[in-house]
């Protein structure tokens, strides 16, 4: 489910607000914020050569894991480079909002696959 107000997309509990037109550049940032608890999808950003994405936390404290590695703690100034091709998943705390801008790499042939959810079971240990 999207829901557009305001120029701002919301994701089941998180929100999307777009900061460049990707007609007009070459680059795409956007400010993603999820309410407490809420993550996205296990995902990746497929792409030949180049692509992936970049986080630069802002605001509240959040999570990032890659499939296969133990997550990681994320706080406002931290940054995270995603390759691309890389498995993984964001999302807040559970008792926090977390924002975070996000940066698409530009690539060749790039795509976002969005997999299976982070079970309630899986964010339970974090």
């Amino acid at each position: 489910m999207v829901e557009e107000v305001d120029n701002i997309s919301s994701y089941f509990n998180s929100y999307l607000k777009p900061l460049t037109n990707p007609k007009e550049t070459s680059i795409f940032i956007a400010n993603v914020t999820f309410e407490p608890a809420c993550r996205n999808n296990w995902h990746i950003h497929r792409a030949t050569n180049g692509g992936g994405q970049i986080l630069l936390c802002v605001d509240g404290e959040g999570w990032y894991q890659e499939e296969g590695k133990e997550a990681q703690s994320l706080n406002p100034g931290d940054v995270v480079t995603i390759p691309a091709n890389v498995k993984h998943w964001h999302g807040a705390k559970k008792d926090s909002w977390f924002s975070h801008l996000a940066i698409e790499v530009p690539g060749e042939n790039t795509s976002n696959e969005w997999c299976e959810p982070v079970s309630d079971e899986e964010y339970s240990k974090l």
